[in-house]
């Protein structure tokens, strides 16, 4: 039987319009965008609508690149001045508070198991790989629920949970690749040996992501392309030979291409906001992509045997083994106080990572493989529906939350400055009550500070000056060096909202 290539885009297209539409459903209502991703995959697949995905291999591949681009851009977005106050605890949690997660689960879910599911006869180190499998957290969806319920986090702990969620994936794959490497040895197991190589893939990782990551600001600033639009396409390159290259030399490429996004991102580099725009971009459609392809691999009625044992171990993480994972590990910074220690265990929300993980066991055949992904599959769901729809409202029972500055984002200017420019831009409407003191631009009672740089009058712009005559209905692109000065500016035109 032969598909033709129309119809299976046809299709893809069909899907990732629905994904959308999910996606703005999930920041109205709260909901995570993944939970929805993934609902949409089960529902065209071979339960609902008949879709057939059953080939490993083929999403093993669309999860390792999907991972790599999302790792890479996350690195890129992150800004290093604001986790430094707090990268020895995000790194921490991100290899200490991984392990320990990972091994006080195993021993949970072996337990669990042998309960509920005798006869899966599944072993120690088969319950430390499952484990293994889900000790990571999902950054993507703990901040789009944040962002969309338009709250900020107090001491620090945003840009210690991007940290942490952006870094702990490699040491999660360290310990799964390690543990089916024991699991699926012939012959005695060699410990030593593996913990070794578990400590090597890390170490050569970290150094490798640093390094390249210093080499790619070097070629791209000092390569002429003459083309703008391939700089993005070079970024790609770079992200793909940063993940291969240390794969290649035996390192973790998942931390690699991190790290190597962290130390570009952070640098000055030709044509950088347009590449910081492609890969978000980039980033979201690899997330898309992997959600679906994940839920449309999932067969939902092999879910129901495994809902008892799936949701005790479910809230075992929960309530269990990520916060004595959490409290252990940040047990040296005494400062940090007991709220923040709570919060920071309620955000070990689990998402695409341990489902991705989870295909590796189907591809090696490890024993009791499919087993594994339904139990993480059903423990994914469950965190997602009990922790992702519930972070900000914890934020604002632990005292947590802050609201946001009042900044109106930009609608009908689009504009956007370089991250290297420390300048807010806001935009002001004008109405007859803004008008009453006189029409001149000169005649706003604006901060000296405030730089008007442009006029938008039905669907024209132009750059006024002093004597610029203003209407009724005008808007105005104001630059500030502060949010400070924004907000008094919109308190002085008289906007109701400040």
């Amino acid at each position: 039987m032969t598909i033709d290539i129309e119809m299976v885009l046809l299709v893809l297209s069909v899907l990732f319009f629905i994904s959308i539409l999910a996606g703005k459903a999930s920041s109205k209502f709260g909901v995570p965008a993944l939970l929805l991703f993934l609902g949409v995959g089960m529902l065209f697949g071979s339960d609902g609508l008949g879709i057939q995905f059953e080939d490993i291999q083929i999403a093993q591949a669309i999860g390792t690149v999907a991972l790599c681009i999302i790792l890479f851009s996350g690195g890129l977005d992150t800004n290093i001045n604001e986790i430094r106050p707090v990268i020895w605890q995000g790194i921490v949690l991100a290899t200490v508070g991984v392990f320990l997660t990972a091994a006080i689960t195993g021993v949970l879910i072996w337990w669990v198991l042998g309960m509920t599911a005798e006869s899966a006869g599944i072993s120690l180190i088969t319950s430390l790989l499952l484990a293994s499998i889900m000790a990571s957290t999902d950054s993507a969806s703990v901040f789009s629920i944040l962002r969309s319920k338009g709250l900020n986090l107090k001491n620090n702990l945003r840009p210690m949970l991007e940290l942490e969620s952006g870094s702990n994936d490699p040491m999660a794959y360290v310990l799964v690749i390690t543990l089916i490497g024991i699991i699926t040895q012939v012959g005695e197991p060699d410990y030593f040996l593996a913990a070794v190589d578990l400590v090597m893939q890390l170490v050569i990782g970290g150094l490798s992501g640093f390094v390249l990551g210093k080499l790619a600001v070097k070629v791209i600033n000092r390569i002429s392309i003459g083309n703008n639009s391939l700089y993005p396409i070079l970024a790609l390159t770079i992200c793909i030979f940063i993940f291969s290259s240390t794969t290649f030399i035996k390192g973790n490429g998942f931390l690699a291409v991190y790290i190597g996004g962290l130390v570009i991102g952070n640098s000055r580099f030709v044509q950088k906001r347009s590449s910081l725009n492609f890969f978000d971009g980039l980033a979201w459609l690899s997330q898309l992509v992997l959600f679906l392809s994940l839920g449309l691999l999932v067969n939902p009625h092999e879910l129901i045997p495994m809902l008892i044992p799936g949701l005790i171990i479910s809230f075992l993480m929960i309530f269990v083994s990520r916060p004595l994972s959490v409290f252990l590990s940040l047990l040296p910074f005494r400062k940090m106080g007991v709220k923040d220690k709570v919060y920071v265990s309620w955000v070990g929300l689990r998402g695409a990572v341990p489902i991705i993980f989870a295909v590796f066991p189907l591809v090696e055949d490890v024993p009791h493989a499919r087993l594994i992904f339904n139990i993480v599959f059903l423990c994914t769901l469950i965190s997602l529906l009990v922790q992702g729809t519930s972070l900000a409202i914890v934020a604002k029972w632990l005292n947590l939350a802050k609201e946001p500055d009042k900044i109106k984002e930009l609608e009908s200017f689009d504009i956007d400055f370089s991250s290297d420019i420390k300048s807010v831009t806001t935009e002001i409407e004008i109405n007859e009550n803004t008008l009453m003191d006189g029409k001149k631009l000169i005649d706003l009672p604006l901060p000296d500070d405030i730089l008007v740089v442009m006029i938008k009058r039905g669907d024209k712009y132009f750059v006024p000056n002093g004597k610029t005559i203003l209407q009724n209905k005008d808007k105005i692109l104001i630059l500030a060096d502060d949010n400070e000065t924004i907000v008094e500016a919109h308190k002085r035109i008289g906007d109701e909202n400040f």
